[in-house]
Order: C-alpha cells, then structure tokens, then sequence
C-alpha cells in the first residue's frame, strides 16, 4: 500500500485529490493539511511515500517544503500557476501537475512516482541490472522527447537523438546527435523516464540507447567512436536482453 499525504489550503483542490486516490488501487491517504507548517512533524513521525504539495502555500511555501522532503519522498506539485514549473526542475521533483487536474494527467503521476520507488527499491535489494524488465515499460508513458532543465531554461530533447547519458554525481551528461546537454538530475530519476525498450542502464554511470549500438565486445559497447563499459552488475541483464536478436 502506497502512503499518501495533500497539503492544500484550498478545501475543494484537496477533496479532489482524496478523490482520485481513492480511485487509484494500491494508494491510500493518509492525512491531509491546509497548514503546511504541521507536515515536518508529521513527516518524521509516521513518513509518506508520496505527497502531493500545493506551491502556494502560507507559513511555509510548497517550494520550501519540498526543499526538506527531497529524499524521503516523492513530491508531486500542484498549483494552478504555470511559472512554478522551472522551480520544480530545479528541486527534483517527480512531477508538476497543473490545476484544474484531470484524472489521467494525475495517474500518470503516480506511475512516474511508483517507477521511482520500484528502481529505488532494485537499486537496494537486487542486482542494478536484473530489474524486471515488463514493470520498467509498464511504468512509462510513451513518448517521443523529454523535458530537462539547463542554464535556467527548460530543453527538449527528441528521444530518437540520444546515443548515451552519463552520471557525473548529482549531474548527467545526455548525449546526443547535435549536442552535450548537461543538466542538474539522478540517473535513476532519469532512467525511470525514458522507454525500457529502446534505453538500457549497462553501468552505474551509463544509460545507452539501444538503436544506436553499433558493436558489442566483451564488457564494452561502441556507440559510434563511442566506448561504453558494461558493469558487472549489469552484464547479465544487457546480454539476455539484446542477444536474443542473435543470428
């Protein structure tokens, strides 16, 4: 059971979340605030899975709030001001969605924040490489580009053009047909957004995109003049996957 906490001061906009998680199998509610100063407390003593946060908030902002959340949870903002989404960007938040919130807008939250917990979860208890493979594409929705932060501007990135993403710390380097795009994200955060059929994580710093392999090799894969080592963790995962197109 997925834990869940609203903090809203708007009474309807938190009816309706309460609505929507009650039809969402496998998440429950387990408290709602309009004072966001009463969820730090909260927080340490019972802790949620996701929480979903209104950006306009008294005492203390959605934005600060999320500040002191980033780790223990996931945070969905909500708000019905479209300028907030660069700050949501900048915080590493799950999603942002944007009020008056329809329901499937608001489901796919909530399966990027279970891919999220799921990746997390395989990080900790299994090897990296063996995560389950049909969960991965289940969890995603498809798309065809994705939005990242850079130089205080928010990019797209057509998905088709991407050879490889590298992890550097608290930075990834998305490398694409054009261009290096550097942008402030974890690589699990980022591996839960893009397609498992068509990306792969084969080390702890890579993501490579499978279309554009052009030579395998032991534990090494050329992307082009590109050199990608293969970490042991993830090796038995990549081969199952990719030799079964073996002729």
């Amino acid at each position: 059971m997925i834990r869940c906490i609203a903090v809203d001061d708007e009474p309807l906009a938190l009816g309706l979340i309460e609505e929507y998680i009650d039809r969402m199998p496998g998440l429950t509610l387990m408290a709602t605030f309009t004072d966001s100063r009463q969820v730090p407390g909260f927080m340490r003593e019972h802790g949620a899975d996701i929480v979903f946060l209104d950006v306009e908030m008294p005492g203390i902002s959605g934005i600060e709030l999320a500040r002191t959340l980033e780790g223990q949870c996931a945070v969905i903002l909500t708000t019905a001001y479209p300028q907030y989404a660069l700050d949501g960007f900048e915080l590493n938040v799950t999603d942002y969605l944007l009020k008056p919130i329809p329901f499937d807008r608001f489901e796919r939250a909530v399966q990027k924040a279970l891919a999220e917990r799921r990746l997390a979860a395989n990080s900790q208890h299994i090897p990296q490489g063996g995560a389950n493979e049909s969960e991965s594409q289940q969890s995603q929705t498809a798309t065809h580009y994705i939005f990242v932060k850079t130089d205080q501007r928010i990019k797209k990135i057509e998905l088709d053009t991407i050879y490889y993403i590298e992890g550097m710390k608290d930075y990834i380097s998305i490398y694409t047909e054009q261009e290096r795009v550097v942008t402030l994200q974890l690589m699990r955060k980022m591996e839960a957004h893009l397609p498992a059929d068509r990306f792969m994580r084969v080390h702890r710093s890579y993501i490579v995109a499978l279309p554009k392999i052009t030579q395998i090799e032991r534990n090494r894969i050329w992307i082009g003049e590109h050199v990608i080592p293969i970490g042991e963790t993830y090796r038995e995962a990549f081969f199952k996957k990719n030799l079964k197109h073996r002729i």
